[in-house]
């Protein structure tokens, strides 16, 4: 738990010991428009604890605005009962105020597992809480950290001592973990203290900010039961959706009415676009009568702004949208036929095998205890380009791209790139490849279900993940259904969203090639997402967030349902609920091949503690065969309690 001591050690113990009385600070509140400032007090010297937090100015000078919370901290000394309310804003961490002002101590081993024991269920020196103002649904609530192994007297306590010294009265005590979600029922049963959840507080927000930022477009409110094959945008458009899909092409900005996770395609790509992205349950009532003008479209933490655009802010944030971008491809090579299996296959072979493939074959290849991977083999570009030649489908891909049309216009693109699939799938396959592909299965993979997954040279990419944009054909068992399952992930290099991205990213169609991975199929009971950083807390460098589901990840990723989200601190295996799966059915393998859907049986929690753990030392035993400078986003799957690894690839973020 050394680890979880992170922050401003320096500031602790070099400013601690200056200013233990007074220092001259005035707070921030970190804010910026559209989230209107909250006001602040004169600058005034300020002293680094008060014992009562009597109205909201002293509250929001020993605070901090983190994102769309406020926050603030204090201790309690179980010998005296008396409370600290230390300024958030010059002590990063409890650590930091207690070793460095209470017990004026130096921040070495001995004294830091001293402390530590603060942790635990019996206190021996002192209890460590937090407040929190969340702002988009006006509540403060008493909390503590979520590896805080606290019981329900102590919970009281602290809750008594803040009735005596807070100006907000009987405030609810918000369980972060689960050892505290059994220790709120008993709270609330002994004590009749009211409970609130991190999961009620983000299914209730009536607002939630995806991604920052500020653009200016023409506003389209797609009505409610808008088919997916029916979305056609221009790149230009602000677009509020009342339905959740599965993805969409590119827009310069998009607000839903029905939202769930950082995590699903939408908002992965709205991430990767830099553009601003938020959900408001009201959107369609408030703005139906700009729908067809040009607006001005702002998201910020806690409050958006959407608004006719004036000529300033058309002529500023236009220029800076059609700003060219570029993602140069990996070279492709079309003449390997090998069909390698994933644990030979290496990240240099993208070039052949496409970057899904190889990411995961770097991971395979290198055999790391604890890290499984499922079986498989790689389908190199080649076998396309054949498919293409030997039907003339390549010159009709060249007699596509340069009509003149296919820039002017996104229906007569839309159309032709559907046909075009059409006859990329309806065209027979190789009698000999599919034989051949088959046979690996049978006796490679076992002749068990199979994935077919694409892994193109235009996706996971340094600055262009290209997540979602093609097909992936899950638990394909007959030799007819994997050769159909080859041509349809073919046929997904030009789905329409794949094209328009590449289109915005400035990849040139005719140098982008689809290889597959086909892999064993893990019928799992649960699935999910993992991003090697903390999405919620910017500051923190060391936690991951980790979304799950029931059943196969498809839906984890399609946005359509909330998933269970946690925040996992791997400095001290602390398990942060930020909410819990509402999908009342799931995915599951069918007998005779694809899937089906079944009810979700009562299962309590996916992400257990240990099951996060064990996840989590998993990613990590692997995050050093790829760059630093960027988290991974890692696809992952849970067959009982075994841990499988499906794809990593790097986490995009326009910030």
């Amino acid at each position: 738990m050394l680890a979880a001591m992170r922050g401003a050690r320096t500031l602790a113990l070099g400013v601690a010991f200056a200013v233990l009385a007074i220092t001259s600070l005035t707070a921030h509140g970190d804010e910026a428009p559209p989230d209107t400032p909250a006001p602040q007090a004169a600058p005034t010297a300020q002293r680094i604890y008060v014992k009562a937090i009597p109205d909201e100015a002293t509250w929001l000078r020993y605070s901090r605005k983190l994102g769309s919370d406020r926050f603030g901290k204090f201790v309690i000394d179980v010998h005296t009962n008396a409370i600290y309310f230390f300024d958030v804003n010059v002590f990063k961490i409890h650590a930091d105020f207690v070793l460095g002002v209470l017990l004026k101590q130096e921040w070495n081993r001995e004294n830091i597992i001293e402390y530590n024991k603060n942790y635990e269920r019996k206190k021996p020196r002192f209890i460590l809480g937090y407040l929190t103002q969340h702002l988009k649904v006006n509540e403060l609530t008493l909390s503590f950290w979520e590896g805080d192994k606290i019981d329900a007297a102590t919970i009281k306590r602290a809750w008594d001592r803040l009735n005596q010294t807070f100006f907000v009265k009987n405030l609810p005590f918000r369980p972060d973990s689960p050892m505290q979600e059994k220790v709120a029922k008993e709270v609330k049963r002994k004590f009749h203290i009211r409970i609130v959840t991190n999961d009620e507080i983000y299914k209730e927000a009536p607002y939630q900010a995806f991604n920052k930022g500020r653009a200016v477009g023409t506003l389209r409110v797609v009505p409610p039961g808008t088919a997916y094959d029916q979305l056609t945008f221009d790149r230009h458009d602000i677009v509020i959706l009342q339905e959740s899909y599965p993805d969409i092409s590119p827009v310069s900005g998009i607000m839903s009415t029905v939202f769930s996770t950082p995590l699903s395609h939408v908002n992965l790509r709205a991430g990767a676009w830099g553009i601003p992205n938020a959900g408001y349950i009201h959107a369609e009532k408030d703005y139906a009568k700009l729908d067809g003008k040009v607006v001005y479209y702002e998201v910020g933490d806690t409050k958006h702004v959407l608004r006719l655009a004036t000529r300033a802010e058309i002529d500023e944030l236009q220029k800076k949208m059609d700003a060219a971008r570029r993602v140069d491809l990996p070279p492709a090579n079309l003449t390997d036929a090998n069909l390698p299996m994933l644990d030979h296959m290496r990240a240099t072979d993208v070039t052949k095998l496409g970057t899904k493939g190889s990411n995961l074959g770097e991971i395979a290849s290198a055999h790391i205890d604890g890290v499984n991977v499922p079986k498989g083999f790689g389908v190199p570009f080649f076998y396309y380009v054949q498919h293409l030649k030997q039907h003339g489908l390549d010159a009709r891909i060249d007699r596509m791209l340069s009509d003149p049309l296919w820039k002017k216009d996104v229906a007569w693109r839309k159309q032709q790139l559907a046909e075009l699939q059409q006859a990329i799938r309806e065209a027979p396959i190789d009698p000999e490849v599919e034989a051949a592909l088959y046979k690996r299965v049978r006796i490679k993979l076992g002749g068990v279900g199979v994935f077919v997954r694409s892994s193109t040279n235009a996706e996971d990419l340094p600055g262009f993940n290209g997540a979602g944009l093609y097909d992936t054909v899950p638990n394909v068992r007959e030799r007819h259904q994997l050769g159909e399952a080859v041509k349809q992930v073919w046929a997904s290099l030009w789905n329409f969203r794949a094209v328009e991205e590449r289109a915005l990213f400035g990849i040139d169609n005719c140098q982008v090639y689809p290889g597959i991975l086909i892999q064993v199929g893990v019928d799992a009971s649960a699935a999910g997402v993992l991003i090697t950083a903390n999405l919620y807390n910017p500051e923190d460098g060391d936690s991951f967030t980790i979304n799950a589901k029931r059943g196969l990840g498809i839906r984890v990723v399609e946005g359509t349902r909330v998933p269970e989200q946690i925040i996992f601190d791997t400095s001290n295996d602390g398990t942060k609920i930020i909410s819990r799966s509402d999908d009342p059915v799931m995915l599951v393998f069918s007998p005779g091949g694809g899937v089906k859907e079944v009810p979700t049986p009562d299962g309590g929690v996916i992400l257990t503690e240990e099951r996060a753990k064990r996840l989590a030392t998993a990613v990590m035993k692997f995050r050093p065969l790829f760059p630093p400078d960027s988290p991974l986003d890692v696809e992952w799957l849970l067959e009982g309690e075994e841990v499988w690894i499906v794809q990593s690839r790097p986490y995009v973020s326009a910030h």
